[in-house]
């Protein structure tokens, strides 16, 4: 990699033991091989990088073990059926994503600053509504609403009734919201509605939405508008022509044989794959996205709070993929380290079926299918501007608060703040952006 290349950190070794050749580099080779059908060569590569592979190692070891996995899925994706079988107990239960993200939320100080700022900014804009309707594009954590029902209780004017409409594809998560958010409310004698909806984001009837005439409503997103780039091109051929041959010549192939064949029908579904043509403009084509946000604009906001992932992995190509995702999860990993023992099981977790998982979607996914596709703030705000939303800048006190939770993180977590929005970072790398908008023509200030 040229010396100039803004991820020539990652290039260098960090492992414990410094005669290991570098992990990344073998990833980068990796990367390529795949990329270009030659599996023989991608094989050689994990082989090889295998020697440098453990779960509860340093953060570099534990990377590039969810990334050589993610490298070998892509491979395997070309055999549909052993793809199938080998990933079809792998999808977590309700109980188990409510455990995940409970881990994520208390091992990093991402959630809490984009749930704080959200609060804050709600409570601002809502001053003096009598009726307030908050739709939260994806259930996660009670802790958000339980923490801004005890705030408006505390103002002088009293409380608004509060309407809380929640979305998620699991029952059993909506329920166990609504179970805590109404043991609360009743132990502050708080009016609360909860409205829960059984669906994906992607598949969310926006008019049918219990929005009301006279309620002041509010928009909360935490790291989900970015799902909805997942159908961008689809058009395109979301996904390569599945591999196929019989079952019975399969089991009798040899190593070389199967590697050679498997190759060829690499080489052939690449030639036609998005993933080897240039990356698209900076600026990826959603009409998907484009529908999403104008139907949003119909209901008038009075306020919409986004927190996204701060790094481009929408249009790329499979090389860049691995690039700028090592660039973006090798901090996150690093973070851990930096707080939380190697033999915490709940950072065991968190990684494998949170983190890793995402990092497999990035690399081994393609189309429909690909829907961790993350974008930078500029691409957002051009995204929502086209839209018919107005940027609201967020105030010194909205960044004085967050910084109050990074504090008890460690000193390499930082906010900075650019286009009027706040980028939660580690060190000097933007990680999350934290944005608020309402829609055009509404004259709103935080």
């Amino acid at each position: 990699m040229d010396s100039g290349s803004p991820y020539q950190w990652i290039r260098e070794p960090r492992l414990e033991d410094s005669n290991t050749s570098n992990p990344f580099d073998l990833l980068y080779d990796c990367a390529k091989f795949v990329a270009s059908g030659s599996i023989k060569n991608a094989d050689i590569a994990l082989e090889n990088i295998s020697h440098q592979l453990s779960p509860d190692g340093a953060a570099a070891q534990r990377t590039v073990t969810y990334f050589s996995e993610a490298l070998a899925s892509k491979i395997v994706k070309n055999l549909p059926g052993v793809d199938k079988a080998l990933n079809s107990s792998k999808r977590l239960t309700a109980p188990e994503e409510i455990l995940v993200q409970n881990y994520f939320y208390e091992l990093f100080p991402f959630l809490k600053c984009a749930y704080l700022t959200a609060n804050q900014v709600i409570v601002k804009a809502m001053e003096g509504e009598k009726i307030v309707h908050i739709i939260d594009l994806h259930c996660a954590e009670p802790v958000q609403w339980i923490n801004l029902l005890m705030t408006l209780n505390e103002r002088p004017e009293g409380p608004p009734h509060l309407r809380i409409t929640s979305i998620h594809d699991k029952k059993e998560v909506l329920d166990q919201m609504n179970a805590s958010l109404t043991r609360e409310a009743e132990k502050l004698d708080f009016p609360l509605q909860f409205n829960p909806i059984v669906s994906t984001l992607e598949d969310l009837d926006i008019d049918s939405l219990p929005v009301r005439t006279g309620e002041a409503l509010a928009i909360c997103s935490v790291l989900q508008l970015h799902r909805l780039l997942a159908t961008d091109d689809e058009a395109l051929g979301r996904n390569s022509p599945a591999a196929t041959m019989n079952l019975h010549r399969a089991v009798h192939m040899n190593r070389r044989t199967f590697a050679e064949w498997l190759e060829r029908d690499m080489m052939n579904s690449y030639i036609s794959s998005p993933i080897s043509a240039l990356s698209p403009p900076p600026l990826y084509p959603s009409p998907k996205m484009e529908a999403f946000l104008r139907d949003l604009r119909k209901l008038q906001p009075k306020l919409m709070v986004i927190t996204e992932q701060e790094t481009n992995l929408n249009g790329c190509n499979l090389v860049e993929r691995v690039e700028k995702a090592l660039y973006f999860y090798s901090a996150l990993f690093d973070c851990l380290d930096s707080t939380v023992r190697r033999t915490s099981l709940e950072r065991k977790k968190v990684e494998s079926l949170l983190l890793g998982e995402q990092i497999k979607n990035i690399i081994a996914s393609e189309g429909f299918e690909r829907k961790e596709r993350y974008e930078k703030l500029e691409n957002w705000i051009r995204r929502l501007d086209l839209a018919g939303f107005v940027r609201l800048p967020l105030r010194d006190n909205d960044k004085l608060h967050a910084k109050e939770v990074l504090h008890n993180y460690g000193h390499k977590y930082m906010i900075r703040e650019g286009h009027g929005c706040l980028l939660v970072c580690w060190g000097d790398r933007p990680l999350f952006s934290i944005s608020a908008w309402s829609f055009r023509g509404l004259n709103l200030s935080l």
